[in-house]
């Protein structure tokens, strides 16, 4: 995975996915559709407004070996680092096949390439599996809590159990320190 010098925004994210869906559309045609379920931080993005930006777009991808030329083509015209795209997640311990299931419809672009993402509680979830203290997972976290809190659509600690059970079995697979800080952020209501 490598980062880009210019960030990924909730603004220029649909321009580059537009991007990708062309180029796709091109290569493979209009008649074999394309998914790709945004991970992580833009997920995040899609999803939120508390994060400004994230490095490079983490994502299951589900599509012909011609989705792998597009996203290199995109990436060559716009000045993208390689990688800007990236299935590097499913290497990681929060990816989980169950991720698909929790998915949700996000945009369809030139007809080809839908996207979906992860949201609300299985997003805190994963992110609580990772548990990277030197990156974004904990503040993502008590962001997405926050602006459900705000919205009037709280996510309750029984949600965020039953999705960490249901994507990993239950908190026992998951890092102690995730789950006394998700544990100290229900007592304390702290968002």
């Amino acid at each position: 995975m490598s980062y880009n010098n210019t960030p990924f925004t909730k603004e220029n994210l649909d321009f580059y996915l537009k991007e990708l869906a062309k180029e796709f559309r091109k290569l493979n045609g209009k008649a074999m559709k394309a998914e790709l379920i945004l991970i992580g931080g833009a997920s995040v993005l899609a999803n939120y407004g508390f994060r400004d930006m994230t490095y490079d777009v983490d994502a299951v991808i589900f599509a012909t070996s011609a989705m792998k030329d597009a996203i290199n083509r995109v990436g060559d015209r716009l000045a993208l680092p390689s990688g800007w795209l990236n299935t590097d997640f499913v290497q990681t311990k929060s990816y989980t096949p169950k991720l698909e299931g929790a998915s949700v419809y996000y945009k369809t672009f030139s007809n080809v390439l839908e996207i979906r993402t992860i949201t609300s509680e299985f997003l805190i979830a994963m992110k609580l599996m990772s548990g990277r203290k030197y990156k974004n997972d904990l503040s993502d976290v008590i962001g997405i809590l926050r602006e459900h809190q705000n919205s009037g659509n709280p996510i309750s600690y029984e949600q965020i159990e039953k999705a960490v059970s249901d994507l990993y079995g239950g908190w026992a697979n998951v890092p102690a320190d995730s789950k006394e800080f998700i544990e100290a952020v229900f007592a304390y209501k702290n968002y």
